[in-house]
């Protein structure tokens, strides 16, 4: 922790995005120089990143999930180009039973025919892992390597994208609109609708009762709609959510380390032991995310006539 900043300063600079965005014509920064014209720049401060709205850009969190997802690409590509049928060793035994477990995790709760529900399955547990990973390298490393190669004391840069909502919700709206594309594909439009407006409960079709039927389907229509968009929010929350946490467990335990030999030597133990806890945190988040995008998949391609 640099020496001028206190504990919340420490706890906020690590918990800020190297943002990205445009600043107004006029604007006057925190070091305070005013802008004579509109300016692409990086932030300064958790106020100017806040201020550049909603074009802003994560240049941390894009550069990190495009990294991770091209490393997950380039070695299961390498692998399985260089597979052969032998008894498998070394990383291609450990591609193998990943690729299987994964594989028999998507027959298990996907029960109908499509080739691009496994890969996405496999893609979307190993790019995950990896992102969650990055919480195991100690909070100070690589952003004191990035300030330093920026000559910045002051630079932001987060190495967790699963840290950030933008990410995390990022991956659910991508599995939403899969979602909603096999449902229309499996269904047909009209049926996707009806979908919406005819369950759960069946509009009344004769009688005086018939009169109703706008209200029911009305009633169908909030409830339906409701349980469609809480899922991708859930989905991308919940990982948001347990990354987030301990991160900041992290970032406290680091704290430590400035409060004298005793405090340091007690936050070495702490943060080993919460390291090989955050393990578990770790691939059980991935397999969740993995999981419920199988299951929402899965869902899409439930046809209610059939049953």
């Amino acid at each position: 922790m640099a020496g001028s900043q206190t504990s919340t300063e420490y706890i906020q600079h690590h918990l800020q995005n190297w943002t990205y965005g445009k600043l107004p014509a006029g604007y006057t920064r925190d070091t305070g120089e005013v802008l004579t014209a509109d300016t692409w720049t990086s932030a300064h401060t958790a106020q100017e990143a806040a201020d550049m709205g909603f074009s802003a850009v994560h240049v941390d969190t894009l550069g990190w999930s495009i990294f991770l997802g091209a490393l997950f690409c380039f070695f299961f590509s390498r692998m399985a180009n260089r597979a052969s049928a032998e008894v498998p060793k070394g990383f291609q035994s450990f591609v193998e039973l990943v690729v299987s477990f994964v594989d028999t995790t998507v027959k298990d709760t996907f029960h109908y025919s499509n080739r691009l529900i496994a890969p996405m399955a496999l893609t979307i547990f190993c790019w995950v892992f990896l992102m969650n990973l990055m919480d195991l390298i100690p909070v100070d490393w690589l952003p004191l390597a990035a300030q330093s190669v920026a000559g910045d004391s002051h630079f932001f840069f987060k190495v967790v994208p699963t840290t950030d909502p933008n990410a995390t919700l990022g991956m659910a709206i991508g599995v939403f609109l899969l979602m909603i594309f096999f449902s229309i594909q499996q269904k047909g439009f009209i049926g996707f609708i009806k979908e919406l407006t005819f369950h759960p409960f069946a509009p009344p079709t004769k009688g005086v009762a018939i009169l109703l039927a706008p209200i029911m389907i009305a009633i169908n229509f909030i409830l339906e709609f409701v349980s469609l968009i809480a899922k991708p929010i859930s989905l991308g929350l919940r990982l948001f959510g347990n990354l987030y946490a301990g991160e900041m467990i992290f970032i406290l335990i680091a704290l430590m380390f400035s409060a004298g030999l005793i405090m340091g030597i007690f936050g070495g133990v702490l943060q080993w032991a919460w390291a090989v806890f955050h393990i578990l945190v770790i691939a059980l988040q991935a397999f969740v995310f993995m999981v419920l995008s199988t299951v929402y998949m899965a869902m899409a391609h439930d046809v209610h006539d059939e049953h």
